[in-house]
């Protein structure tokens, strides 16, 4: 069975998850095809391992809170010569356990074993709690 794996970004500019719907909702965070793209200059060296069921995990406010099913890679071109990666992202946005993170730039690979947990039914009011509490939730063990 091949391995996968998925990939963490700080989700810059967010306050909430809500920040990160909300902004997806926008027609500039789409691709020709309709679906959302976050745009990264760098293309992963493990792509076969990402699209075997990776999703792009997102830090905001300095906590993991949702991720994304990575769907597909595609090649940006900007004008400026440059390559980019375009990560084609499914459009549901999963709310996750809250996971203290250090911030980093760029993107890194996040092992499948450390990758938090998808909140659960009955936890969706736990997700609408600001990130520096959750932050802080995280940090003494309630997930």
């Amino acid at each position: 069975m091949d391995k996968s794996v998925h990939l963490l970004k700080l989700c810059v500019g967010a306050e909430s998850v809500a920040d990160l719907i909300d902004w997806q909702k926008q027609p500039r965070a789409h691709g020709p095809d309709g679906l959302p793209r976050h745009v990264t200059r760098m293309w992963p060296r493990r792509e076969a391992e990402v699209l075997n069921g990776g999703s792009l995990y997102w830090v905001i406010k300095g906590v993991i809170l949702a991720r994304q099913k990575i769907l597909r890679f595609a090649e940006v071109d900007r004008g400026d010569g440059i390559k980019r990666c375009g990560l084609v992202l499914d459009p549901e946005v999963v709310r996750t356990e809250a996971v203290p993170r250090r911030p980093f730039q760029g993107w890194r690979y996040l092992d499948p074993g450390n990758a938090p947990k998808d909140l659960g039914k009955g936890r969706e009011k736990i997700a609408h709690l600001p990130p520096s509490l959750m932050a802080a939730l995280a940090d003494i063990g309630v997930r």
